[in-house]
């Protein structure tokens, strides 16, 4: 089929609006590359207008954090009946809140680590001491703390000494009003990408990710040469299996489609643990999922298209 017209969809106003920008770019050079007309488009005030005018055979969205993720700018696809790459709306709300994408795909059968989520009402009328101690006598230490919805790593941190807990709490909610404190699992942390191939969730390799200081945060995550990322992962085949099998697992639990980037931990025995899923995963020269597709040994932009064909 022969695209008229595509609106790669990126920017908006969340904090990781530069990376999305990246990744927008990233996305409109791949289909460019392949002669489909492409344009990409910020989240603006000028988005309505312009899709209700002249609207695209489809839409693919690159959105990061909050309106990208959270549902509410596909809904507003979904409104003006415009075909988009990714996520309905439900699903990605279901995603979008960490604990209550731990909750789903741990009914689905996967292991992820034991987590309390609390608002940050709730150290400001019970005491944040008192409920600081009680995390750590309950979940016991290290720790992860992260906000319960935001990507990129913003906000997140590992605790190792009750003392840095506090201040791990304020970090967190500087970029959201709840945070998920979890238990912090030792061992190779990797991310798995799934695509829809002719309707089927298929996972990529696995990538392992090797982090200055064993934490993956925003810099790791976008400057390149900080980080190491290894594909495939160094894994056994047994654990590679069951990493790729928990990526897929979470994709069809979730109820996604299209695309997207779990990210996991592989501790020493071999077990494979849940920690998030992204809807909308990065695009950028450093990001996971275009990593995987090219040792899969396939093409961002011809997986793009295929994707963007598979809404038509």
């Amino acid at each position: 089929m022969e695209l008229g017209h595509v609106v790669v969809l990126a920017g908006g106003l969340s904090y990781e609006r530069e990376v999305s920008l990246r990744s927008g770019r990233r996305v409109t050079e791949a289909l460019r590359a392949l002669d489909i007309p492409v344009e990409l488009r910020d989240a603006d005030a000028t988005l309505l207008d312009s899709l209700i005018d002249d609207p695209p055979d489809a839409v693919f969205p690159v959105l990061h954090g909050a309106a990208g993720e959270d549902g509410s700018i596909r809904d507003v696809l979904e409104l003006l009946d415009v075909p988009y790459v990714g996520a309905r709306p439900d699903a990605c709300r279901v995603a979008w809140d960490k604990p209550t994408a731990k909750s789903v795909v741990r009914r689905a059968g996967l292991r992820t680590p034991e987590s309390v989520a609390l608002p940050k009402e709730v150290f400001h009328d019970l005491g944040a001491a008192s409920v600081l101690d009680q995390i750590v006598r309950s979940l016991g230490l290290p720790l992860f703390v992260k906000p319960t919805r935001g990507g990129s790593a913003l906000g997140a941190s590992a605790v190792h000494e009750a003392s840095q807990l506090s201040a791990a709490m304020v970090g967190c909610f500087a970029y959201g009003d709840a945070a998920l404190v979890e238990r912090y699992i030792h061992g190779t942390e990797v991310s798995v990408s799934v695509i829809d191939r002719h309707g089927t969730p298929t996972a990529l390799p696995a990538v392992e990710i090797v982090a200055p200081g064993g934490l993956y945060d925003y810099t790791a995550r976008y400057d390149a040469g900080d980080t190491e990322f290894i594909t495939p992962a160094r894994l056994t085949p047994e654990a590679a299996e069951h990493a790729t099998a928990a990526a897929v697992t979470a994709h069809r639990a979730l109820g996604l489609r299209d695309l997207s980037r779990t990210d996991l931990i592989v501790d020493e025995d071999g077990d494979v643990h849940f920690l998030e899923v992204n809807v909308a995963p990065g695009m950028t020269e450093t990001s996971l999922l275009p990593r995987a597709v090219s040792v899969a040994g396939l093409e961002l932009g011809e997986v793009c298209h295929s994707l963007i064909l598979a809404r038509l």
